[in-house]
């Protein structure tokens, strides 16, 4: 990215900054659960549906809106969308009842659906092909340092201030990211850039992707949804070390980014497939050794470093495989985060009360099974008819038939 204008530099860090902001706030009730349900008066299973309504929306939404939008200039769009972020994001630090809550997020959500179709894209876009991957890495960098810094930060802030503060602290942020997007981003249409469509298109594999991208997640938040109950009720931990262990946890998440970046670039395969045997493995012994502080906190850094690993090799896959237009199938991953988020949260709101806190991490550890199923399967999946497109390329490449791929 050395060639690259300052302006587009600056645009590329502003959209890495929303993308944190979004994840930050999707994911901001886990560690204050207790404090908004005190406030509000509602039980911490309803308070964590404001996670649950959120993602659901989102996986509602997203390739239906993407396609209503394809033809909006990526600038005005992403502008619109973080002008919403903030105006939401400030109505919920201001609500005074769980349905203005709830309802607010859901606007929220509606305007993520659309910037998890259009981001990565539209970054890409800005910069010249061969530096797709690094362009990419810094936006989804960002999205990784929402739980890494953001939870445990609106946990420390809403323990110090209240709730509504870390609320405001990000809309704040978000307010910034919308003015360095307005003044720096260019308006290309994204038609004209070599993101439009993916590089080796295969629906079947595309669909492989989509299917343990939904699963690995629903396994990864029916468990940490609930984290902060089960820090505190299960394992002991007092109130005060949660911020610290969530902290941990995404330092670990942030590793994993890099180590599963490197890792997709010399094997495909084995770098979606590790991850998502190391999440099984950690969620499952969470739920064994969930009496032990110094076992529990390990095994939920594991679970960071698991998920981190395993998100730049299944956005590579996407990016990729993508059978037709880059942000529709962008959109479907997006969809399949998201169903992933609101599955598990919501079946973990409806095992909390029957079988206690620390099932939903056996329950999580059962579904991240399911995905490594999937993907040992997807072999068989992709050679079971024509495929789409393309031929695709090995899943292992030297770094030569890496260089001819991208047209360096």
């Amino acid at each position: 990215m050395t060639s690259a204008s300052p302006r587009a530099i600056g645009a590329l860090i502003a959209l890495s900054v929303s993308a944190f902001c979004y994840v930050a706030i999707e994911t901001l009730p886990i560690g204050i659960l207790s404090l908004i349900a005190t406030d509000l008066n509602v039980s911490v299973s309803h308070t964590g549906l404001l996670v649950t309504g959120y993602a659901g929306t989102v996986a509602i939404v997203s390739v239906p809106l993407t396609y209503v939008t394809q033809r909006v200039p990526r600038r005005r769009l992403l502008s619109v969308l973080l002008g919403v972020l903030v105006i939401a994001t400030v109505v919920s630090a201001a609500a005074r009842n769980y349905q203005v809550l709830l309802g607010t997020r859901v606007v929220v959500a509606l305007t993520q659906a659309l910037f998890w179709s259009v981001v990565a894209p539209a970054a890409a876009g800005m910069f010249p092909l061969r530096v797709r991957g690094k362009v990419t890495a810094v936006v989804f960098a960002g999205a990784s340092l929402g739980p890494m810094l953001g939870v445990p930060a609106g946990t420390w802030l809403g323990q110090q201030l209240g709730w509504r503060a870390a609320f405001l602290a990000l809309a704040g942020m978000a307010l910034a990211a919308f003015v360095a997007i307005v003044a720096l981003m260019p308006s290309t249409p994204m038609t004209a850039t070599h993101a439009f469509t993916g590089t080796s298109p295969d629906a079947r594999r595309y669909a492989t992707v989509v299917i343990a991208t939904a699963l690995s997640v629903g396994g990864l938040f029916t468990a940490f949804t609930y984290t902060a109950v089960f820090l505190t009720d299960v394992t002991g931990f007092a109130p005060a070390a949660i911020g610290l262990l969530l902290l941990i946890r995404g330092l670990a998440d942030f590793a994993g980014i890099t180590v599963g970046g490197i890792a997709s670039d010399r094997n495909q395969r084995v770098a979606m497939l590790t991850p998502v045997v190391l999440l099984a493995i950690t969620l499952i012994a969470m739920f064994f050794l969930a009496d032990s502080a110094l076992a529990t906190g390990v095994l939920l850094a594991g679970t960071g470093f698991a998920m981190g690993a395993l998100m730049p090799a299944m956005q590579n896959r996407v990016l990729e495989v993508a059978p037709g237009r880059s942000d529709l199938a962008a959109a479907g991953n997006a969809a399949a985060f998201n169903v992933g988020i609101a599955g598990g949260s919501l079946l973990g709101a409806v095992i909390l009360p029957e079988f206690g806190v620390r099932s939903t991490a056996l329950a999580g550890g059962l579904l991240a099974v399911a995905a490594l199923v999937v993907l040992l399967a997807e072999p068989l999946i992709a050679s079971a008819g024509p495929q789409s497109g393309a031929a695709h390329p090995p899943m292992t490449a030297d770094a030569d038939e890496v260089d001819k791929l991208v047209g360096k």
